[in-house]
């Protein structure tokens, strides 16, 4: 088998709260056309933001959640994927892994169950009780959200994944809460109330929750590594080989302008 290459970016600047967001479409668009080989690994520390799905928009509540949002220093932005009302930090990590695809519609539900093993590999080696399934009363409540399991009695959201498939391409987004599981618990905990659906702030932390000290920084090198033994060797399906390149973020944006229409 031939090796591809699997390029990974590291994002060291933000270009705004929901020009971070509408840049993953844009990179999604360049795989698409061909303008980027992929796949591509991009990883970020977002600003702080609530990123409300398509069917909050349409509830009586969502002005008030907006509201709710902007109170706690956390910018409302409206996300093209499912699902409900999510939010991250700057001691979060969103995770846009973007992927060349002849039929992107076919493997759609193995890709959940594929990263959901890859996070929790990745959160075990950081000493975290890691599992995928929903949590009753979570947010964003999702099959494939990626908790850790505290006590016999808690178990706590770290990760929601989402995908979006375009013709010859695909994205598989996580959002992971690493650091300061309050500030997401106390956010959501008055925009869920805004939008008037059930949340159960208990099932609301960080991966320092499960396993203190763990930071940032140190997610993202158990992640390459994780990346470097579990996909590399086989990819998604096991039958391709991949070598990881590294991108700088400046390279990346000269190569494919945020500006572009996504």
């Amino acid at each position: 088998m031939a090796s591809k290459t699997l390029t990974w970016v590291e994002q060291d600047t933000s270009l705004g709260e929901a020009e971070d967001l509408a840049y993953s479409t844009t990179l999604l668009r360049a795989v698409q056309h061909g303008e980027l080989t992929g796949p591509l690994v991009r990883l970020y520390r977002p600003e702080p933001t609530v990123s409300f799905g398509q069917q909050d928009v349409r509830l009586p509540g969502y002005e008030t959640a907006r509201e709710q949002s902007r109170r706690h220093g956390f910018t409302p932005t409206v996300r093209k994927v499912g699902g409900r009302a999510a939010a991250y930090h700057r001691g979060s990590l969103i995770i846009d892994h973007i992927h060349p695809e002849h039929d992107a519609m076919f493997g759609f539900r193995q890709r959940f169950e594929y990263f959901g093993e890859l996070f929790t590999t990745m959160l075990h080696r950081l000493g975290v009780d890691a599992a995928v399934g929903e949590i009753p009363g979570e947010y964003c409540a999702g099959e494939y959200s990626v908790h850790a399991v505290v006590t016999p009695q808690q178990r706590i959201k770290l990760a929601g994944t989402a995908q979006r498939v375009v013709k010859g391409a695909w994205l598989f987004s996580t959002s992971l809460v690493i650091q300061d599981g309050a500030a997401i618990r106390n956010v959501l905990t008055d925009v869920y109330r805004g939008l008037d659906i059930p949340f159960d702030p208990a099932t609301a932390g960080a991966v320092d929750d499960a396993a203190p000290g763990v930071a940032v920084e140190d997610v993202i090198d158990e992640l390459q590594h994780t990346y470097e033994h579990q996909f590399l060797p086989g990819g998604i399906t096991g039958e391709d080989t991949f070598q990881l390149v590294a991108r700088d973020w400046a390279d990346l944006l000269q190569r494919v302008s945020p500006t572009q229409e996504a």
